[in-house]
């Protein structure tokens, strides 16, 4: 069932709040995987190993890789949302702000709390951005997009795209660890945990609408 037009526009500062927050966290929840230094996520394994290799920061990096990701949309044929566009500079400018301010650790017991509470944030963050309902990702994007032209499974491609920036990354110097298999195994229930805990109400039935504008099929993260 669709959301009236009435709801919707009473909905739009919280979705606004809710993308732009959970965009903020989810740069700040790389940040902190960045500090543990056990394993990133795939894309920032890509982003990190860029980094090394240029000098830029990783935030950065990951700015020019999302603009590059998206101009790839073009000719899948897919179009961009507020989210998807402010996906390619909050996540950048916030991973940048948060090691900025957070040290590097050294000792275990730092990192793994580290570890553990960016996994767990990260969740959180997506959940947050999803619900908000403004597009997804441009990484996501991608992968829906091959999944159209290809027909082949979301999933394969999801895949095949996130071995092959691994495999790129850990080759320029990106890190690779247990944190990247912990992230692997764990964002999706945590994602989905937290796309119902943020959902936003439909309207007057009471129902809420989880993530109402993403694909069919559409992946949880970024």
């Amino acid at each position: 069932m669709s959301t009236p037009r009435s709801a919707r526009g009473r909905q739009l500062p919280r979705r606004i709040v809710q993308l732009y927050v959970g965009l903020a966290l989810y740069g700040a929840s790389s940040a902190l995987l960045v500090r543990a230094g056990l394993g990133l996520e795939p894309w920032n394994v890509l982003h990190q190993g860029l980094a090394e290799l240029t000098g830029l920061t990783i935030g950065v990096v990951s700015i020019f890789v999302g603009a590059a990701v998206l101009l790839m949309w073009i000719p899948l044929r897919q179009r961009p949302g507020l989210g998807t566009v402010s996906n390619v500079f909050v996540v950048g400018l916030a991973m940048d702000g948060t090691l900025a301010l957070v040290p590097d650790a050294h000792a275990l017991a730092v990192r793994i709390p580290l570890l553990v509470g960016g996994i767990i944030l990260n969740g959180a963050a997506t959940g947050l951005y999803i619900t908000a309902r403004f597009g997804p990702g441009p990484r996501d994007g991608l992968m829906t997009g091959l999944n159209q032209v290809t027909g082949r499974s979301i999933r394969l491609m999801r895949t095949a795209v996130e071995v092959a920036v691994v495999a790129v990354g850990f080759l320029l110097g990106g890190t690779v660890g247990i944190g990247t298999v912990l992230y692997a195994l764990g964002i999706g229930p945590l994602a989905q945990l937290f796309l119902r805990v943020f959902a936003i109400p439909a309207g007057d039935g009471g129902s809420t609408v989880v993530a109402g504008a993403q694909p069919k099929g559409a992946i949880l993260r970024r």
